[in-house]
């Protein structure tokens, strides 16, 4: 089977402009009213176009090729045989490694970030070494949750569980032997990868001395977000570790609204109502992401 590359990226915020817009003209006034120019908008869409032709020029002539923009990535079916290019930021390699089933991922950005860490200069070199077995990779742990339905997600980063409005959630979670019936602001469940982000952020606020996983590390840490303690909802199990294996139980106690989203995309989310249960934990599933 001849290699696909499947490039992926984001509309610009010059295309989002005109879309929204319709006129480069109209687009412009838009902009000057918020204290911005058109022009600094376009030289960003420019360099970008520049290093897409870059890594377009890259894939060698025999591969087939496929492009997708981050919108249409839950209707794109990805092949065994891709090699998935990311053109962008951290986020996008995020975005796109739930839709993935071990296929490697070279990110690529302008400015190099921990998921993005080469410049687009280097597309043909790390295509020749992944076609050639010799691309060092990165595997990545992910979060899988599942619900009792066989619906299922991955998250690269977190798995949040609560309510869609973040309002209060209601819901018994359990962990082996322990069980509680909770009332917070929701839960997430981080990966290594996403433990510098927001689980980072609830670690230190409530000086937690829970060690935080590392992104190749086969476990995983959940945290539940402001615990209210009553007559029949309890804090004792509020953060704790997930190792291979272990699984983390939820089981709604909400009405309407109760939600089970990964990496901030609510939009692509498993609904969680009344007597629903959903359970997280390691997923089978790396990314390989080509370092």
């Amino acid at each position: 089977m001849i290699p696909r590359a499947v490039l992926v990226e984001r509309p610009t915020e010059y295309s989002e402009l005109l879309a929204r817009h319709g006129t480069r003209e109209q687009a412009r006034f838009f902009l000057h009213a918020r204290d911005r120019t058109l022009e600094e908008v376009e030289g960003r869409h420019r360099a970008l176009a520049a290093a897409r032709a870059t890594v377009l020029a890259a894939i060698p002539a025999d591969w087939r090729r496929a492009a997708v923009l981050r919108p249409e990535l839950d209707r794109f079916l990805f092949e065994p045989d891709d090699v998935v290019v990311v053109l962008g930021q951290d986020g996008l390699v995020a975005n796109v490694a739930k839709y993935l089933a071990g296929q490697p991922v070279i990110g690529l950005n302008l400015e190099p970030g921990v998921l993005v860490p080469h410049l687009p200069a280097a597309a043909a070199d790390l295509l020749a070494d992944v076609a050639a077995g010799r691309a060092a990779l990165q595997r990545r742990t992910m979060a899988a949750a599942r619900l009792d339905d066989g619906q299922e997600l991955l998250a690269l980063n977190e798995v949040f569980v609560g309510h869609a409005s973040h309002q209060s959630a209601r819901y018994t979670l359990a962990l082996g032997e322990q069980a509680e019936r909770q009332s917070s602001s929701g839960l997430i469940v981080t990966t290594g990868t996403g433990a510098t982000g927001w689980a980072a952020s609830i670690h230190r606020e409530r000086h937690s001395s829970l060690p935080l996983p590392a992104p190749e590390d086969d476990r995983l840490a959940f945290f539940v977000r402001e615990p209210w303690p009553s007559a029949w909802t309890g804090t004792s199990l509020d953060e704790g570790e997930l190792g291979a294996g272990a699984i983390l139980r939820v089981q709604s106690e909400m009405n309407d609204g109760g939600v089970v989203f990964g990496d901030g995309i609510e939009g692509d989310r498993l609904e969680l109502d009344w007597g629903r249960r959903v359970e997280v934990g390691v997923a089978t599933a790396k990314l390989q992401l080509v370092s």
